[in-house]
């Protein structure tokens, strides 16, 4: 089994309808992944006490929220989920809200993490939704304005780690969703890498949903990333 270092760096989405279908996924895993995501749509089915308890179980958990509001209801949301003791948080990357964030987060062990640009988003998305920039640029530009506001690392795509990398230093979390291995459908996400070619491109963590859940054999699905990160 590779090192717990590497194993760490897994991340699996539960981004499942229900408690039941989230508990079978972590009880399949069991000793094989320690870190968990929980979003949206678990979150709104009781997936904030199992975060509770996967953190007393001690497992990591990711609460992939993406925040955004005015500053002061941030920071007051982000000193409620800092007393969960989950390991990281997501929100917005923009730069006032960043800023509240940190400062709330001050002196606590949770990484914030700046979303810069969505996945599933191309450079017509960007256009439609009425930004000037195309997602290469956004997500460097949000970036630098993440670092410069005390967040604990970035979230974009495995194509965007690298340049990110370079502009956050060594330091900082480089969270990349669409993974997906060789072979396997992209789904929704239209800016995707496989494992391997995430972690050389700089990203610390990888965050796997559906090839994991969805795998008729979720064990040996999240063994093959590992593997696969490990000889990366």
């Amino acid at each position: 089994m590779p090192h717990d270092d590497i194993v760490r760096r897994l991340i699996v989405g539960l981004d499942v309808p229900d408690l039941r279908t989230a508990q079978a996924v972590v009880s399949d895993l069991d000793g094989t992944v320690s870190f968990y995501k929980i979003g949206y749509q678990l979150a709104f089915a009781g997936g904030l006490d199992f975060a509770r308890e996967l953190v007393e179980a001690g497992k990591s958990v990711f609460l992939d929220m993406k925040l955004l509001d005015i500053d002061n209801t941030v920071a007051k949301g982000v000193e409620s989920i800092a007393k969960m003791g989950v390991s990281m948080l997501t929100l917005h990357a923009y730069p006032k809200a960043m800023k509240a964030a940190a400062e709330a987060a001050r002196g606590t062990p949770l990484c914030l993490l700046a979303v810069t640009v969505l996945t599933s988003m191309d450079e017509q998305d960007l256009v439609d939704a009425g930004y000037e920039y195309d997602p290469h640029t956004l997500v460097l530009r949000r970036a630098e304005q993440a670092r410069i506001a005390g967040m604990g690392g970035i979230v974009c795509s495995a194509g965007e780690a690298a340049a990110v990398r370079r502009i956050v230093g060594p330091d900082l979390a480089v969270v990349t969703p669409g993974i997906r291995p060789a072979g396997a459908e992209h789904g929704d996400q239209k800016r995707v890498m496989t494992p391997a070619e995430a972690i050389r491109a700089g990203a610390s963590h990888l965050v796997v949903a559906r090839p994991v859940v969805a795998a008729p054999d979720r064990r040996a699905a999240a063994e093959a990333i590992i593997a696969e990160m490990a000889r990366a």
